[in-house]
């Protein structure tokens, strides 16, 4: 499903890449702000959209009991960024980007027994879900490697890490996920010079590193009926697809 998502954000930038690139050629004449990557620094700010995702790995364990519970997140709904930028002009294609900012968002964990009955009157020993919602502090560091200017357009990659921290209060749920990760990520856009600003739209692709599930869950000792969740999962980790639009 987040391959869905991520293939549509492409056509997106796809089309708007078009679009700018005819826009271009009937104004080849005029340049847009034509010192502005001659800048030491510069600052911006962005908005966007992002679809979390989690990548759990189920072990297949059978509870005393005879079931047997599988995890996944099979669907995923869009939630909202906002960030801010210091941009450094490192080389004549190369920048190093900072932009923290929030991330909210959330994912629904449905589980499922893949031995129980699904016509039994207690659903709840058949399936189950946990909507996990995320307000995440980030801090994305990348190097930003750009093409030369065409016209109006300018298109690049991004390479670099982001740590996160989950403000989520902690609750007595299946799972329990730690609030720190540092996501690998990567992406892709293109900056259009317009009259007063530079608008760059991009996607970037987030992976994270740690294994998010705490095994450790004191809390759920006396609950036969929860622990069986985190018993039953050996690893899960983020997983993001982010639709950035920076006004620099």
């Amino acid at each position: 499903m987040l391959n869905y998502f991520a293939k549509n954000i492409i056509l997106v930038l796809v089309v708007l890449l078009g679009v700018a690139t005819a826009g271009a050629q009937d104004n080849d004449k005029i340049l847009n702000r034509q010192y502005a990557d001659m800048k030491p620094i510069h600052f911006g700010f962005s908005i966007g959209v992002n679809f979390q995702d989690l990548n759990i790995t189920n072990n297949g364990y059978i509870t005393p009991d005879g079931e047997q519970w599988w995890a996944d997140v099979p669907n995923h709904s869009p939630g909202f960024c906002v960030n801010v930028l210091a941009d450094w002009r490192l080389g004549t294609h190369l920048n190093l980007r900072v932009s923290p900012g929030m991330y909210f968002g959330n994912k629904v964990v449905k589980f499922q027994n893949s031995l129980g009955d699904p016509l039994a009157p207690e659903q709840s020993h058949y399936r189950q879900q946990q909507n996990i919602k995320s307000t995440y502090i980030v801090a994305p560091i990348d190097l930003k490697f750009s093409a030369r200017r065409y016209h109006n357009i300018r298109p690049y990659f991004t390479g670099g890490v982001m740590p996160i921290f989950d403000l989520k209060k902690d609750k007595k749920e299946q799972f329990h996920l730690k609030n720190m990760d540092v996501m690998l990520t990567l992406g892709m856009g293109c900056d259009f010079y317009l009259p007063f600003f530079k608008l760059c739209p991009e996607v970037k692709f987030c992976f994270g590193l740690r294994n998010l599930l705490e095994k450790n869950r004191p809390d759920l000792q006396d609950d036969p009926e929860l622990i069986r969740f985190t018993e039953s999962v050996s690893r899960i980790s983020n997983n993001m697809v982010v639709l950035t639009f920076y006004f620099e």
